[in-house]
């Protein structure tokens, strides 16, 4: 496999920090292992890495503290997200109930070039694909790499909801190669943006982040239905996590509760009513990110879909002669 190249602009993020903060992270010396750093009202300001946190200062955060990096970051939106311009880095705020902010997650925004290959015959498959995994794990670093390699190749649009994939400002991040990007105004909109971008722009790939509303799952089926490849993601550790979330289990086909005649039940050896899956899946490929470096991968969801019914239909099977034995 290529080595991986990685870019993270870390100067840029350390520039806006205080500067006791600033030099504190600086002399940590753990920067290609650093994901954030968290500044909180009244509390010390911490720095987190992939296999920990530290403190970086003995003294509190004040209002201060917090008012000098959100004036040298661009402007919140409406889902309290800033960036800093051409470069990957995201800084998230928490506000109190008057809206004023008491809190800040800085996130380092890295472009990791390599990182798909492991995986590159699948995005290069024409397949769509969904990307699981909890926050933090590289879903977007493997995003922003697949729309780069994508688009030497085809017509590769980016759904950009919080500017994640292609950075902050009107110009994309040079990490995403070719591929354009289309800004979302408000994160309820990003379903309509999605179908604006099948309708007038003519791709052939679509990029989305963060699928996470039930609108998002209908647009990415009509787009999937119009036989655009799509590469997404969603917060989630597994297939069966998806299937139990009433929100997003259409992705990959949906649940629907079947009631069998008591001739095909009894045939079956089950319950009069299953659950069956209830159409195609949105996405031919699942990939279950475990580790930053170990990956799961479903070849084949539609298979992977019924087995998991299947197994679930064989353990009520299980509980019900259980039962019985023990009622008899």
């Amino acid at each position: 496999m290529a080595q991986k190249r990685i870019t993270d602009d870390l100067q840029a993020l350390i520039s806006v920090l205080p500067t006791k903060i600033a030099k504190a992270s600086v002399h940590v010396n753990n920067s290609d292992n650093l994901i954030e750093i968290v500044m909180d009202l009244g509390r010390p300001p911490m720095a987190r890495f992939t296999d920990g946190e530290n403190q970086l200062a003995e003294e509190e955060v004040s209002r201060a503290d917090i008012d000098f990096v959100v004036t040298r970051i661009g402007d919140f939106d409406a889902d309290n997200r800033a960036g800093l311009e051409r470069t990957l880095h995201r800084i998230s705020g928490i506000r109190n109930r008057r809206g004023n902010i008491v809190g800040l997650t800085c996130r380092v925004g890295r472009a990791v070039y390599g990182t798909i290959d492991i995986i590159q015959d699948l995005i290069e498959s024409g397949k769509s694909l969904l990307i699981l995994g909890r926050p933090g794990i590289g879903k977007t670093t493997i995003l922003r790499e697949a729309a780069r390699i994508l688009s030497e190749r085809n017509r590769v649009i980016i759904v950009d909801t919080s500017n994640e994939i292609g950075g902050d400002g009107d110009v994309p991040h040079p990490a995403v190669g070719k591929a354009r990007r289309m800004q979302v105004a408000t994160p309820s909109l990003q379903h309509e943006v999605m179908i604006e971008a099948v309708e007038n722009h003519n791709p052939e790939v679509i990029v989305i982040d963060e699928i996470g509303r039930e609108l998002e799952a209908l647009a990415a089926r009509t787009i999937a239905e119009r036989g655009v490849q799509l590469i997404g993601t969603a917060h989630g550790r597994s297939l069966e996590n998806l299937l139990l979330n009433p929100t997003l289990s259409d992705l990959v086909g949906g649940i629907e509760a079947v009631t069998l005649s008591d001739e095909e039940a009894r045939r079956r050896g089950t319950q009069k009513t299953v659950l069956e899956r209830r159409a195609p899946p949105t996405f031919d490929v699942l990939i279950e990110m475990q580790d930053r470096d170990r990956l799961a991968i479903q070849a084949d969801v539609s298979a992977a879909v019924d087995a998991w019914y299947a197994e679930t239909r064989c353990r009520q099977k299980f509980a019900s002669a259980a039962r019985t034995v023990k009622s008899g």
